[in-house]
């Protein structure tokens, strides 16, 4: 049986491990769609409470948190700096220490 898109963004989301991040751009091209960022976006708002997906751990190509203050900012930067994921004094993670880079999906 073949897997659809959304699954394998699903799947791809809950590998992400503590203390890392991914960017939407990322998982859509290791889902199979480099232009899909969007749908990224749509599976984690639709779907991160009942798949139980570590959507905190997705950010955007910039290193940024895509959510703006007092919509999900700070919830998601203190949860990421829970697994010890580091900002810099302009908001932004270093994508060189802090990118999941897996070897094998």
């Amino acid at each position: 049986m073949k897997t659809t898109f959304h699954q394998r963004l699903v799947r791809l989301i809950k590998k992400i491990p503590r203390g890392k991040v991914a960017t939407y751009g990322q998982i859509a091209r290791m889902a199979g769609n480099p232009r899909a960022a969007r749908q990224v976006v749509w599976v984690l708002n639709s779907s991160w409470e009942k798949e139980k997906l570590p959507w905190y751990r997705v950010i955007n190509s910039k290193g940024q948190i895509s959510l703006k203050p007092g919509q999900g900012y700070e919830l998601q930067k203190s949860l990421l700096e829970k697994e010890g994921v580091l900002f810099d004094d302009h908001g932004r993670v270093n994508l060189e220490r802090f990118l999941w880079t897996p070897l094998k999906i």
